[in-house]
């Protein structure tokens, strides 16, 4: 989370350049979640998880090796707020393992959520959801992030082996889950692979609330996504961070998702799930706003760790409405349809980002045309909080539990 976009911004300073590492590792989830949901449904989920693990090791490896031997090519990470020209050669191996990143990262994520329901009793998945979460931003964006920043500090290549040592060792924990993780066959003879595509789409097509989730999820990360792709120009540029400051900003997400995860369950069953989802909608473009016109690091790591905490409150009822109520034999199709909607929008998003800072650099200052991808990000939040919140209310959400 700090090495990777630190780097990108080491080979280049274009705004278009940058967009496109991110647009790369985002494309998969618009043209492979359904081919993906369908591999999640046929195979053990346990297996595909240690795979996509082992080999993201490997690829990580390759990234620090290109790292290492370009190191002495790349300016003074401490002043890369300067401009200087693009190292096509680092910048083209970013961009290639992004890509394929972005692949093993589809089937590895579909496949995980997909197991939870085989290792947790249904009435304990938001529970379950809510610790997982809990645990994930604790390590992915309070640990690592300054041990990302100290690595970097070290040697430019430090982190991407570090890196590749934690995807060896989660394959290895995921391998020493004991059980069957494989799905229930139901069908004596198996289906075409594109017929098998279509009966996960048709069966979250038909489903009203769930179909209205997948859509609104992905508008709200089309909103998202905006500032997404520029965000560590934004860092460098407007708040002016250190490669520490900036690891340090990342704790933010932490904070917010750990608070999230373990009273994110307790807030929804006291408010009710479509209140939760109400307020997560509408303090989303009230914090775009806020970040956008600040240029303390300090004010956009609070407004980030209150988003994060609504961000994670969204996931656990959210996933865990879906794993609770999508048949067993379906829930890798179903998953990676909703999927493809949710995610499938920010590699557009981060596309317009990046094309809205170049296009607005003629017509603005840099620093304002940093800011204008906030501003527009909050305009569209308000427009989707009126489309939004009333499709997602209470009584719909415990109807859809209750018909399954």
């Amino acid at each position: 989370m700090v090495a990777y976009p630190w780097l990108a911004s080491a080979t280049t300073r274009s705004p278009m350049l940058i967009a496109l590492i991110p647009l790369a590792q985002k494309l998969p989830w618009l043209i492979f979640t359904l081919p993906a949901g369908v591999i999640t449904d046929r195979y053990d989920r346990r297996k595909i998880i240690v795979a996509m693990d082992f080999m993201r090791g490997v690829l990580t490896l390759i990234v620090g090796f290109g790292v290492y031997w370009s190191a002495t090519q790349l300016p003074n990470l401490k002043h890369v707020e300067t401009s200087h020209p693009t190292h096509l050669k680092l910048y083209l191996l970013l961009l290639i393992t992004a890509l394929l990143f972005g692949f093993m990262e589809v089937l590895r994520d579909n496949s995980a959520q997909t197991l939870m329901p085989s290792v947790v009793a249904e009435e304990n998945l938001e529970k379950a959801n809510g610790r997982m979460w809990s645990a994930e931003s604790l390590t992915n964006t309070f640990i690592g992030p300054p041990l990302g920043s100290l690595l970097l500090g070290l040697a430019i290549a430090l982190p991407f082996f570090v890196d590749a040592g934690t995807f060896f060792f989660c394959a290895g924990l995921i391998a020493s889950l004991t059980g069957t993780f494989k799905p229930a066959i139901v069908k004596e003879e198996r289906l075409s692979f594109r017929t098998e595509m279509r009966e996960g789409f048709t069966w979250l097509w038909k489903h009203k609330l769930l179909k209205s989730m997948a859509i609104i999820l992905g508008l709200l990360n089309f909103c998202g996504s905006i500032t997404g792709a520029i965000y560590i120009l934004f860092a460098q540029e407007v708040l002016h961070t250190s490669v520490f400051v900036f690891a340090v900003l990342g704790t933010a997400g932490a904070v917010g998702g750990i608070l999230g995860g373990t009273l994110g369950p307790k807030l929804a069953e006291k408010i009710g799930s479509g209140p939760s989802l109400a307020i997560t909608l509408s303090l989303f473009p009230v914090f775009s706003v806020i970040v956008g016109l600040t240029s303390s690091w300090e004010v956009v790591w609070v407004a980030v760790a209150i988003e994060s905490f609504f961000a994670v409150l969204w996931n656990v009822i959210t996933v865990s409405l879906r794993q609770s109520i999508i048949p067993t034999h379906l829930l890798g199709r179903v998953n990676s349809v909703y999927r493809m909607f949710a995610w499938g929008t920010i590699p557009v998003a981060t596309l317009f980002g990046g094309l809205l800072v170049t296009v607005n650099v003629h017509f603005m200052t840099r620093v304002w045309a940093l800011r204008s991808t906030f501003l527009i990000s909050a305009v569209l939040g308000l427009a989707l909080v009126a489309y939004a919140v009333p499709k997602l209310t209470t009584s719909k959400i415990e109807a859809a539990r209750s018909s399954k």
